[in-house]
């Protein structure tokens, strides 16, 4: 990455962020896309240019593709349960596609594409590789895999030098997504919904980020698809008890049975919709429970020379760490 000018999208979130930090140590000379609003004070060190820019505006993004050589495109509308459906494909996917435009008409040597290990929804016959059938569970896994497809199609018919990544769950210090979770093991009010023996798979940070700059940087791989994701999976039971270990808590032992759970999270979401209201269940969260999610990543590692480094014990002490340190678990 020595020398080279890179467009980072996403720069303002968890993986963007980390992204953006590990390019700069290797020489890269990074412009981070930030929408108006964004605090981009972590992106304010030597070598990150911040410059405005939105993926549904796309005269905005071309002057953020000119000069550069690879764009990293990691933005993305993420799960929320108040955004309308339409803004998912208003970023997912026609975003992503004002952003190939731009990066085509300014000679992008590389685009690298971050989707998701969700356009393949629940897994049938885990672990699945990268060629398991789509199958979306919701609007943000549907509008990415239409996104997928689509840079896909860019790559084929014009001539895009694209390379896909699909990121299994990321986890790692700097991200609150799991905070709640390990809030209420921490606090011993947690409770299994179902049995636990679901198949659960995380990549730690730095691994992913790893596996992330090799897509941008490994020759001839244009047109492929890569998983990255950590170097092991296991139950949602195990993974429970290994939160607990790093916490130094008991291990939850408790079962709620799964049904009621999700008719309730149906309930809250039919009795919130008409009011600016989050639901307090709902239920995709049920599906963290419930679905299966084991990805086989040996074509990364054989293709990419990707090798996560960072087993699931040792990154959640990190991540454990990391909250205590921000005061985020009392």
């Amino acid at each position: 990455m020595k020398g080279k000018n890179v467009l980072v999208t996403g720069a303002t979130g968890f993986t963007g962020g980390h992204l953006c930090r590990r390019l700069v140590r290797e020489g890269a000379r990074v412009r981070a896309l930030v929408r108006p609003g964004r605090d981009a004070s972590a992106l304010e060190s030597p070598g990150i240019e911040a410059v405005p820019g939105d993926l549904t505006d796309a005269g905005s993004l071309k002057d953020a593709v000119s000069g550069v050589q690879t764009v990293y495109h990691i933005g993305a509308a993420f799960r929320d349960e108040g955004a309308p459906r339409q803004r998912f494909w208003d970023v997912n996917v026609t975003g992503t596609q004002s952003l190939m435009d731009a990066a085509l008409d300014a000679g992008v040597r590389r685009f690298v594409h971050c989707s998701t290990v969700g356009v393949q929804g629940e897994i049938q016959d885990p672990p699945a590789d990268e060629e398991a059938p789509y199958n979306p569970g919701d609007h943000y896994q549907a509008s990415k895999t239409d996104g997928e497809r689509l840079v896909l199609q860019y790559i084929r018919e014009r001539g895009l030098p694209g390379v896909i990544f699909r990121p299994v769950g990321i986890y790692g210090p700097g991200d609150t997504r799991f905070l709640k979770l390990f809030r209420h093991i921490a606090s011993g009010r947690f409770r299994m919904i179902g049995s636990g023996d679901v198949l659960y798979h995380l990549t730690y940070i730095d691994d992913l980020v790893s596996g992330i700059v090799l897509c941008g940087t490994r020759p001839g791989i244009e047109g492929e698809i890569f998983t990255l994701g950590g170097p092991e999976y296991t139950t949602l039971n195990e993974f429970v008890r290994l939160v607990a270990g790093a916490l130094d808590v008991p291990v939850p032992t408790r079962h709620f049975p799964v049904w009621p759970v999700w008719l309730a999270g149906a309930a809250c979401e039919v009795l919130c919709r008409p009011f600016p209201i989050h639901p307090p269940i709902y239920r995709r969260r049920v599906d963290f429970f419930i679905k299966d999610r084991a990805f086989d990543i040996s074509k990364a590692r054989r293709v990419l020379g990707y090798e996560p480094g960072v087993d699931m014990k040792t990154g959640l002490r990190k991540t454990v760490e990391w909250y205590r340190s921000e005061g985020l678990l009392s």
